[in-house]
């Protein structure tokens, strides 16, 4: 059964029609081509599909679709403004924190998500936001470097 859903992804509004049980994983890359939230191992474990809803960090391949009706979400499409990346995403590539890249725009939306909220975290508080998003290439030395180097710079927003 379908459905008619209205979200806001990274500040525009989008009508879509989606089958109950997709998830919004699946309508960000497929219906509005956001192909930057990247699909891991599906099952909210690795946290490559990490996305804003309502300025918290959440895995899109655990959420339908028809559950965002009406709120906001974030993708990574949505951090670099006026082709200026956001500090988060300046911070990785300093820090050398992005190798294959596919684990990177999930942790740079927990990042973000931790740095809205606490905007001066411990490297624990760092380490716990990031806890859910693996990395196989990098290690996770340069991106705690990276997020802590943006929270002692303010410069998160």
């Amino acid at each position: 059964m379908k459905r008619d859903i209205t979200l806001s992804v990274n500040g525009e509004s989008y009508s879509v029609n989606v089958e109950e049980n997709r998830t919004l994983l699946s309508v960000l890359r497929e219906e509005l081509a956001l192909t930057g939230t990247k699909e891991g191992c599906g099952a909210g474990e690795c946290g490559a599909c990490t996305v804003l809803f309502d300025g918290k960090a959440v895995n899109s391949c655990l959420v339908l679709a028809v559950e965002a009706d009406g709120h906001e979400i974030t993708t990574i499409e949505g951090l670099a403004k006026d082709g200026k990346l956001h500090p988060v995403q300046e911070a990785f590539i300093k820090h050398q924190g992005v190798q294959c890249g596919f684990c990177t725009p999930g942790m740079i939306m927990s990042a973000k998500a931790l740095l809205d909220r606490n905007p001066n975290p411990t490297e624990e508080e760092i380490k716990e936001a990031i806890a859910g998003n693996l990395c196989r290439c990098t290690g996770y030395y340069p991106i705690i470097e990276a997020i802590k180097e943006v929270a002692q710079r303010g410069e998160h927003r």
